[in-house]
C-alpha cells in the first residue's frame, strides 16, 4: 500500500481578487515578543535566515524597545549584528528616537512605528495620551526619512479593545490617517484581539478609502482569537488589500493585551492564497519546516493548522535543528 501524501489545495481563481500580495512577515519580532523562556539570539537569526530564505519578502526582524518592556527583544543589536548585510533590509520596530537612534546606528534601512487607535491600550502600551502619541512619534519619523528610511505605521485595537470595547470605525479613520501623514509609506491595521468580522473589516476599509486612503497604502494584521483571520483576509482580498501580516507558525500575542493570541500563521495564509491562485513567491513547505523548527526550540507544536497537516514531512527537520543547537 502506498503512503499518503498531502494532497495539494485545488487552485480556483475568484473574480475581482488580486493576482499578487506581499506577506509581511513578524514572527521574529510579534511572534516572539511574548514567549518567557528567553530564545538564544543565534536561534533567532537561524529562524530570520530560514524565512528569507523560504521566499518571504519581508521579514520584521526584532524591536528596539527598552529591555525592561520586552525583555525578550533585549539581544536586538546582537541579532542584527549577526544577520550582517541581509539584517539592514528587515524592518525593525522603534518605539521613540531613543530606538531609532540605534537602529540608525546599524544601518536599518525599514523601521515601524506601533500607535494605538484607543486612549486606554495608548496609555498602558505607550505611557502616553491618545494625542501625544503623536507628538512622541512626529521627530521619530521625520528624522528616519531625513535618514532616507522607509517608515510603516502600525495601529493596534483597529476592531476592539480589552478595556474599551467596540472602537468605532470612525476613531480608528482619524487615528490610523494622523499616523500615516507623519510620513509613513504603509498603515497596518491590527485586529489585536482577534474581535473582527468579516463586515467590519470591509467597512473599515471602505471608511479609509473614502477619507482618501489608497488599498496600496493598507495592510492588514489578524490574530486567529476567534478563528476569524482567514475570512477577515478574504474580505480584505475583496476589498482590494495586497500586504498582510502574518506570523510564521502562528506563533504570537502582544504583552500588553493579554487577551490576544496567536497572529495569522504564515503557512495557513500562503496556503488559502495558493488555492485562490494568487502570487506570493513563498514556499509553503519551506515555511513550514521552519515553523516546526522553531516549534523545536519552544518546546510545543505549532498553533498552525497546515504547519500540522505538514508536519510528518517537516519532523525530522525539527529534531535536527533542536539536535544542532543543543537545545
Amino acid at each position: 500500500m502506498r503512503t499518503p501524501t498531502v494532497v495539494p489545495a485545488t487552485v480556483t481563481p475568484v473574480a475581482s481578487m488580486p493576482e499578487r500580495v506581499t506577506i509581511y512577515e513578524v514572527g521574529p519580532r510579534d511572534g516572539l515578543q511574548n514567549e518567557k523562556a528567553l530564545v538564544p539570539t543565534e536561534v533567532k537569526a537561524e529562524f530570520v535566515r530560514r524565512l528569507l530564505a523560504a521566499g518571504l519578502p519581508v521579514v520584521e526582524a526584532t524591536s528596539f524597545v527598552h529591555p525592561r518592556w520586552v525583555p525578550q527583544l533585549a539581544d536586538a543589536a546582537e541579532l542584527m549584528g549577526l544577520l550582517g548585510a541581509a539584517g539592514r533590509d528587515c524592518p525593525v520596530l522603534v518605539p521613540n528616537e531613543r530606538g531609532l537612534d540605534r537602529a540608525l546606528e546599524l544601518g536599518v534601512r525599514h523601521i515601524a512605528i506601533f500607535g494605538s487607535a484607543t486612549e486606554t491600550f495608548a496609555q498602558k502600551n505607550l505611557n502616553r495620551s491618545l494625542d501625544e502619541q503623536f507628538a512622541m512619534f512626529e521627530p521619530t519619523v521625520r528624522r528616519a526619512r531625513e535618514h532616507g528610511l522607509d517608515v510603516r505605521a502600525y495601529v493596534s485595537m483597529c476592531f476592539g479593545d480589552p478595556w474599551e470595547g467596540p472602537v468605532p470605525v470612525a476613531q480608528v479613520v482619524e487615528v490610523g490617517k494622523r499616523l500615516f501623514d507623519l510620513g509613513a509609506s504603509q498603515l497596518s491595521l491590527g485586529d489585536t484581539i482577534g474581535v473582527g468580522t468579516a463586515g467590519h473589516v470591509s467597512a473599515l476599509v471602505r471608511a479609509f478609502v473614502e477619507a482618501g486612503m489608497g488599498t496600496d497604502q493598507l495592510a492588514m494584521h489578524f490574530h486567529d482569537t476567534y478563528g476569524q483571520a482567514l475570512a477577515n483576509t478574504y474580505a480584505a482580498l475583496q476589498s482590494g488589500i495586497t500586504t498582510y501580516d502574518a506570523s510564521a507558525g502562528g506563533l504570537g500575542g502582544c504583552p500588553y493585551a493579554k487577551s490576544a493570541t496567536g497572529n495569522l500563521a504564515t503557512e495557513d495564509l500562503v496556503w488559502m492564497l495558493r488555492g485562490l491562485g494568487i502570487e506570493t513567491g513563498v514556499e509553503l513547505e519551506e515555511v513550514a519546516a521552519a515553523s516546526v523548527w522553531m516549534a523545536g526550540h519552544l518546546g510545543r507544536p505549532s498553533p498552525s493548522a497546515v504547519v500540522r497537516a505538514l508536519a510528518p514531512a517537516s519532523a525530522g527537520d525539527a529534531a535536527g535543528g533542536a539536535a544542532q543547537s543543543g537545545a
